[in-house]
């Protein structure tokens, strides 16, 4: 099993922390091989940037990500970019309130996660790739919730436990009324 997977946005919303977390529940927590892989623009905060993870139950010889079988999506500029030439089945998870102007592929299942409105219903927007990495445990089964939210706590500065535990948790929960939704 081999999954790539692309976190995609702008700076300042943890898209490169997003796919950090995501590796670590992998291979620390989850017993799986892993390689985490970013790139971003001269700006620190606004300009764009990407992460990409290749999460396999084997060796992994090519850290490149080509073709993504999950897509998660923060800005317009990014989904202008992705989102337009994805393969058949892939999962993208949007967020509908950074990205209006859309035209969803019908060939991949797209999934829309209000993280920052839920982020600032926290509190703080800056959980906002929180609660995309808790829908996206949830969605798709790529490591455990368990794993996720070790990694997430793992990775976060001292004192915001409880907000991200929180964030999380609305993230996984959403992703599982929305699985309750399709399988309904």
């Amino acid at each position: 099993m081999r999954t790539e997977i692309r976190f995609a946005g702008f700076g300042g919303q943890g898209i490169i922390r997003s796919g950090l977390i995501t590796s670590m529940a992998a291979c620390i927590y989850s017993d799986k091989n892993a390689v985490q892989t970013q790139s971003y623009g001269p700006e620190s905060r606004g300009g764009s940037c990407k992460s990409e993870v290749v999460i396999a139950d084997t060796q992994i010889d090519f850290p490149k990500v080509d073709d993504p079988d999950i897509l998660i999506i923060m800005s317009q500029a990014a989904y202008h970019k992705y989102a337009g030439a994805v393969k058949n089945g892939t999962t993208i998870l949007v967020d509908p309130d950074m990205v209006r102007d859309r035209s969803d592929p019908t060939n991949a299942k797209t999934y829309d996660i209000p993280a920052t409105k839920i982020a600032q219903k926290l509190g703080k927007t800056i959980v906002a790739n929180v609660i995309m990495l808790g829908a996206l445990a949830a969605l798709t089964n790529i490591v455990s919730r368990k794993a996720m939210k070790e990694a997430i706590l793992q990775n976060i500065p001292k004192g915001t436990e409880e907000l991200n535990a929180a964030a999380f948790r609305k993230g996984y929960d959403y992703g599982k009324q929305l699985l309750k939704i399709d399988n309904s």
